[in-house]
């Protein structure tokens, strides 16, 4: 028997911190990005949990490697070898390579999630800035690097910054790529940035003026450090999106879609001797349970990838997208992202809000960014059938919504 809607509404209510705005449906099981809630009825998920479940729900590969897994060992903690730690940094690392002449050695970090691992990126940065007095980060505006104190002060959101202080110094934030580098003085030693801004409106960067301003960097041997926890893992055509850019960052940090759902977080730099031990570390930080998911996800996606079967779901979801923006012109000003971390600009807030509630109403769930964007952040193995029914759904409920 199904659990009850309103009893787990009053159990949340009463047991757990209020620290999410709930819609009010809760689901019980799933089958790659279609969705069940407690009633039985289905929903078409093009937010994969927030770009995390990268290869669907129940995925029958993935499942029965966290079964196996399970059965065996789950954690040791990392003071200890854990060798599908090890089998996961080298297929991260080779899978960044693949195609590309960059051959420079690089090395990983696991953590639990995005925000500890550019967490770990800001460690790394201000290790090397540190015999110079050098420890300033430059960040952009509508930027979101996580919740912890110090990446929380990294985002360039002021709305996230009424709370929580005083915060750390050294966080130094730029309008736009080319303010960046007006930014630097003799005390930077980093740069972190989206190529493509999830929170901040789905905002892809200028290619020409990143490779710019990864050229400049590396002329005054200050770091470039992309954050790539949503555009990572595939979710851009690629396994980050810096291979999109054609530039090779000395810090990438990553998680959210790289286990498929069980919590990881990533780090991998070309400074291979930055740390030594006891300088940084993580209890669960890709312990076996979280690296054996990591590398069979990982696998799945290669896949995909190389099969051709990405980019054909890539340019599926894309001329929905385009179709719904010549249909509804009057609620949309455009189509905004690359690969699957895509949307559409509404004219405003109040209809952004309006089309998000109408859609659950239909039974498809799309997220929010910015203002004014709906997020559609599917998982990357999504059916031609699901993005069909998913988009008809849409498409109803759009024709709700009065402009």
């Amino acid at each position: 028997m199904n659990p009850n809607l309103q009893t787990i509404e009053a159990l949340d209510d009463t047991y757990v911190l209020h620290t999410y705005a709930r819609s009010k449906v809760a689901f019980i099981r799933g089958q790659n990005a279609t969705l069940y809630d407690t009633q039985g009825q289905d929903y078409i998920d093009f937010g994969a949990g927030i770009a995390v479940c990268s290869v669907g729900h129940a995925n029958p590969r993935l499942a029965k490697v966290i079964a196996d897994q399970a059965q065996n060992l789950l954690h040791t903690s990392n003071l200890y070898y854990i060798e599908p730690q090890a089998r996961l940094a080298q297929k991260l690392i080779e899978l960044y390579r693949q195609d590309s002449d960059f051959t420079d050695p690089m090395r990983a970090f696991f953590c639990n999630s995005g925000a500890e691992a550019n967490e770990c990126a800001i460690k790394i940065a201000r290790l090397f800035g540190e015999k110079e007095g050098r420890y300033k980060i430059i960040t952009l505006e509508s930027s979101f690097h996580g919740r912890t104190i110090a990446s929380l002060k990294a985002t360039g959101q002021d709305k996230m910054h009424q709370h929580f202080g005083p915060y750390p110094d050294g966080f130094v934030r730029a309008k736009d790529i080319d303010d960046i580098i007006h930014c630097v003085d003799s005390q930077t030693c980093g740069v972190l940035i989206e190529l493509i801004q999830g929170e901040g409106g789905i905002s892809p960067m200028d290619k020409k003026k990143i490779q710019k301003l990864a050229s400049e960097l590396k002329a005054r041997n200050i770091l470039l450090m992309v954050d790539e926890v949503q555009s990572g893992i595939y979710r851009s055509g690629e396994i980050f999106a810096s291979k999109l850019y054609g530039i090779n960052p000395d810090i990438i940090s990553t998680a959210k879609g790289l286990a498929g759902g069980v919590p990881i977080g990533a780090v991998i730099t070309t400074l291979t001797d930055i740390f030594q031990a006891g300088d940084h570390g993580s209890t669960f930080g890709g312990n076996f349970l979280s690296a054996a998911a990591g590398i069979e996800t990982l696998e799945i996606l290669r896949e995909i990838h190389e099969s051709g079967a990405l980019t054909h779901t890539i340019e599926s979801f894309h001329q929905e997208l385009d179709n719904l923006l010549q249909t509804f012109p009057h609620l949309f000003n455009h189509k905004v992202g690359i690969g699957l971390m895509c949307g559409l600009s509404a004219k405003n807030e109040t209809l952004q809000k309006d089309i998000i509630t109408a859609a659950l109403k239909h039974r498809v769930l799309v997220l929010k960014s910015g203002k004014g964007v709906v997020r559609l952040l599917p998982a990357l193995t999504i059916s031609q059938e699901e993005i069909k029914e998913g988009f008809s759904r849409l498409h109803n409920a759009l024709n709700t919504i009065q402009a």
